[in-house]
């Protein structure tokens, strides 16, 4: 499952998320302002706070909005 760690109010996670919808992605929204557990999960992760944090499988992940390397962590 495809995971995006954003906060309200952030164009880059706006375009990470606009993106897996063009691409037909399905991905699932953890929002690090509104829950202190995907905060923790989004640093375990990442090592920081910057968002977007997506992820596949948990290890690897993209920051912000990067189409090689989404396109790359997702197969496309």
């Amino acid at each position: 499952m495809v995971k995006v760690y954003s906060i309200n109010e952030c164009p880059w996670c706006e375009k990470v998320k606009n993106y897996l919808k063009s691409k037909q992605v399905a991905f699932e929204e953890h929002n690090i302002e509104e829950n202190e557990a995907d905060r923790e999960a989004c640093y375990r992760l990442s090592r920081d706070l910057i968002v977007p944090v997506t992820t596949v499988d948990g290890k690897n992940f993209v920051v912000s909005f990067d189409k090689k390397k989404l396109d790359a962590l997702l197969g496309l």
